[in-house]
């Protein structure tokens, strides 16, 4: 801003995220796109050293050697309600509820059951490009890092190449062998993360191909990679991330099932199972959230615990990461995740009497080993809130306290689990009075290394 133009703004985007509502008779800039929705839904997003002049009429957009530029004006579709409570206390409470839809919406109009096909449009991957590929990378942060874990162990059962899973922020300080022959993966909800960003570059620049799995339309993630599979979750505000992590989930079980069919390693018998499962999710979801008032109860019989930790196997223990992180970033509880297999190499020694532990044991192929693990800390004086499928009583006998998911296949346990385990941080949270949305020291979208 200068004096001497005083109904003039120049903006400039370096490497964090940069908008400009087009309204009529008047223009705005923000960070991201529900600060100005309800003002105007004409957004143009500027790419990194793009500068703008805005006054109240006007929006002219030059390069850095400033030629101008001509933006296409991004039309954003959903309502600006989206962004607001809709009569929940918090957004996050709302954002939980929001899931089955969330979900609905991800996998809308992309996976025929009967013809046991994906249609992932805005992927062009073939059978010729997968077949030069012998190394997935998945990079990401924070809790779409362990969405990224998920689709790890997917990717690699269903399509038999070999998957590694890296925190965006160590991935380039490692010299990662990269070539023609690799596909990185990026997962970010908004599209801005700069640690992930910068992954994705340097892939790009040693030949890799690039497919960004993103929340935000036009985000810079989505732009500058070659493929892109949208989550669409709608606007998340709260800072603790709950339907964009189960519909990353959801979009890492549609690409392993792409990559499933297109290498031939899926058979047609697999991928009905997964897929008529992934249809019924939102309702298992649903049945979830139907037993919100038990969650409550354990969350403010709990409240005043120091810590917590959660044991799990195989994909119940890459929920144990996420669920950690949730009660930690949002009620200040230290809480761990541990596999449950390691418990004698270690963790054992910090359960006493009283201590809680979440146990999560929906993975029948593991559900025998689980008990074990749990006895071991009982009989140390744990007590267990324990998570299982239906069928799966036997938990009952170890456990104080148990929640039940319907009776899903192994690999999508993970979608309806992580909602109890969201729920309960969520009114652990509420019971120990901190602000839900907006937890100390933290932002939503990480755009500073």
């Amino acid at each position: 801003m200068c004096k001497d133009n005083p109904d003039e703004l120049i903006a400039v985007r370096k490497d964090s995220p940069l908008i400009i509502g087009k309204g009529e008779g008047e223009n705005f800039i923000a960070s991201d796109i529900p600060a100005v929705l309800k003002h105007t839904r004409d957004i143009y997003l500027l790419d990194d050293d793009e500068i703008a002049v805005i006054t109240k009429d006007n929006v002219t957009i030059y390069d850095e050697d400033g030629k101008q530029v001509g933006k296409q004006i991004l039309k954003v579709n959903w309502d600006a309600a989206g962004a607001e409570k809709g009569g929940y206390e918090h957004f996050m409470l709302k954002e939980i509820h929001e899931q089955p839809r969330a979900i609905r919406d991800t996998l809308r109009g992309r996976l025929d059951v009967e013809k046991h096909e994906v249609k992932l449009d805005d992927i062009t991957i073939t059978k010729e490009d997968l077949d030069k590929i012998n190394k997935i990378y998945i990079v990401a942060c924070g809790t779409a890092y362990y969405a990224g874990n998920v689709g790890k162990n997917v990717i690699e059962k269903y399509a038999r190449i070999p998957v590694e899973v890296d925190i965006a922020s160590e991935f380039r300080y490692r010299n990662p062998i990269i070539d023609e022959h690799t596909l990185l993966i990026s997962i970010s909800q908004s599209g801005e993360t700069a640690d992930t960003l910068a992954a994705m570059r340097l892939a790009k620049g040693q030949g890799a191909r690039v497919l960004a799995v993103t929340n935000v339309v036009g985000s810079t993630v989505s732009r500058e990679a070659s493929d892109v599979l949208y989550t669409w979750a709608g606007p998340e505000i709260a800072v603790a991330s709950t339907k964009a992590y189960s519909t990353q989930v959801v979009s890492m079980y549609l690409i392993a099932l792409l990559f499933g069919k297109l290498t031939g390693n899926l058979s047609d018998e697999h991928f009905e199972e997964v897929a008529k499962g992934l249809m019924d999710i939102d309702k298992n979801v649903e049945n979830v959230l139907a037993k919100e008032e038990e969650i409550k109860k354990i969350a403010y019989d709990h409240f005043k615990v120091h810590d917590v930790f959660f044991l799990g196997r195989g994909l119940d223990y890459f929920l144990s990461l996420e669920g950690s992180l949730k009660m930690k970033e949002i009620s200040y509880v230290h809480s761990e995740a541990y596999q449950a297999g390691e418990l004698k190499h270690g963790p054992i020694a910090l359960v006493e009497e009283g201590t809680l532990i979440i146990a999560i044991c929906t993975q029948d192929a593991l559900f025998e080993k689980m008990l074990s693990n749990i006895k071991e800390v009982v009989a140390r004086g744990a007590y267990i809130v324990g998570f299982a499928k239906e069928h799966n009583t036997n938990i009952e006998k170890e456990a104080n306290k148990v929640m039940y998911i319907d009776n899903v296949i192994d690999d999508l346990t993970v979608v309806p689990t992580v909602v109890y385990l969201q729920t309960l941080a969520y009114y652990l949270a509420v019971a120990r009075n901190c602000d839900v949305d907006k937890p100390r020291n933290l932002a939503k979208s990480v755009t500073v290394e």
